[in-house]
């Protein structure tokens, strides 16, 4: 079966055999930006590349973050990475409320080689010079190894998974959003599966060929979420021996004491949404968990390729948002009224559980896209249709404080026991949401 947009997944870029968007038929009709060509750019060159300003966050909590390097040594690199004995490697950033004042600097969007790496496939997406886009310089809202918020309590911990070829810094819009509010948020590079992840000293690893390589789709999409599976729970040990004082690696004063390993959540869009579903079907220390527009089957062009987790259900808190589910054959909104993955696991489900749709988004509304293509839009002519293709018509500004409000409100309520009446109906301040029964 040919794949689809989604199943080529979630991102503007790629570095090798797989290229994400590559399967994209451009929407026809759209006019690109003032009637121009497209990949046309607004005006001359630009003399420094661009830097976005990604939105601040709304918590009153200044945000820090640090990245950890982490080996697993009960596993190895699977056989599609091609990297022989190598144990697991992965890099991963926790943000956390910091304490006020210091001179910790200004933290990245992307380490520089990682950086150089994704806007080279990003640059002949959107028809661009790879120097056009400064993707490291994107402010972030956050400071590199600023000192944790003091506080007598530990803070809850959230856990987020990106779509499949994506890397960890794909939502940081929503990741500053939570940590701004109080909580730890630890993010996952899914090694030899995104496009560039770099390592200490500037080792960068790319997308492993033999990924793209594995057919039928359903076999390559199981291989993939395996894998994530297996990274967040050697990742919940990690956060767990952290917490109780086992501190291999050099972290900020304060963090490892702050951590709560009895009160974690996840959240993840695409493949990042499968995992957590699955995760929390195989992990009871996931309390509660956020599906952004991820199909829970295998292949979701094929309803009988369910994953485990939609034939079980969940018994904890677990929130669905959906846009459109597309296929080589079919569009439909993605809500389980539509699909029948999410069918099956709203049916088994006896948790807590909320469907939220919104009709004018698109699959990468659910991540810093929604932000990212605007704001390009403002400096060059995109490709004609990519960005609606990519992020629909939805408001950005809007869309964007709305799903951070859901995503925190779900997380105050079942991880802090805050009931939020933004889950009791429909918000005029969320106009674009709509609560599916």
């Amino acid at each position: 079966m040919r794949m689809s947009r989604r199943q080529l997944l979630g991102g503007i870029a790629a570095t090798g055999a797989t290229v994400a968007l590559t399967s994209v038929a451009l929407a026809s009709g759209a006019e690109s930006k003032e009637g121009k060509k497209t990949g046309e750019k607004t005006g001359e060159r630009a003399k420094e590349p661009v830097r976005l300003e990604l939105p601040r966050p709304t918590g009153h909590h200044p945000v820090g973050v640090t990245e950890l390097h982490l080996t697993d040594r009960t596993r190895r690199e699977p056989r599609w990475t091609g990297a022989g004995e190598r144990f697991r490697e992965l890099m991963v950033g926790v943000w956390y409320p910091a304490a006020r004042g210091g001179e910790a600097p200004p933290a990245p969007y992307m380490r520089p080689r990682a950086a150089d790496a994704y806007g080279a496939g990003a640059a002949r997406i959107l028809k661009l010079e790879p120097g056009d886009i400064d993707w490291a310089g994107f402010t972030t809202h956050a400071r590199t190894g600023a000192d944790m918020a003091p506080g007598r309590s530990r803070r809850p911990v959230v856990l987020y998974a990106p779509g499949m070829y994506n890397e960890r810094t794909l939502d940081t819009t929503a990741v500053i959003e939570l940590a701004s509010h109080g909580y730890i948020v630890v993010t996952v590079d899914p090694t030899y599966e995104a496009h560039a992840v770099e390592f200490p000293g500037g080792r960068v690893v790319e997308v492993a060929p033999g990924l793209g390589a594995i057919e039928p789709v359903a076999a390559r999409n199981k291989a993939a979420l395996d894998v994530r599976v297996a990274d967040i729970r050697f990742v919940l040990d990690q956060v767990e021996a952290l917490s109780r004082g086992r501190v291999p690696h050099t972290l900020p004063r304060g963090l490892a004491t702050a951590l709560d390993p009895s009160r974690i959540g996840m959240f993840g869009h695409s493949l990042g949404g499968m995992a957590t579903a699955e995760t929390m079907r195989l992990d009871r220390r996931i309390r509660a968990g956020v599906n952004l527009d991820g199909p829970l089957g295998y292949d979701w062009a094929d309803p009988d390729q369910l994953l485990p987790v939609a034939r079980t259900g969940l018994d904890r808190p677990f929130l669905q948002m959906g846009a459109w589910l597309t296929t080589s054959d079919s569009r439909r909104p993605h809500t389980h009224r539509h699909s029948p993955s999410w069918r099956a696991m709203w049916r088994n489900s006896t948790g807590w559980k909320r469907d939220l749709w919104t009709e004018t988004a698109e699959h990468n509304s659910f991540t810093d896209y929604q932000t990212v293509l605007p704001g390009l839009a403002e400096h060059f002519t995109l490709p004609k249709g990519l960005p609606t293709q990519m992020v629909g018509r939805v408001d950005a500004r809007r869309f964007t404080a709305s799903r951070r409000a859901y995503l925190t409100a779900f997380f105050e309520q079942h991880l802090r026991g805050r009931h939020q009446r933004l889950f009791d109906g429909p918000s005029p301040r969320h106009p674009d949401v709509r609560f599916i029964d």
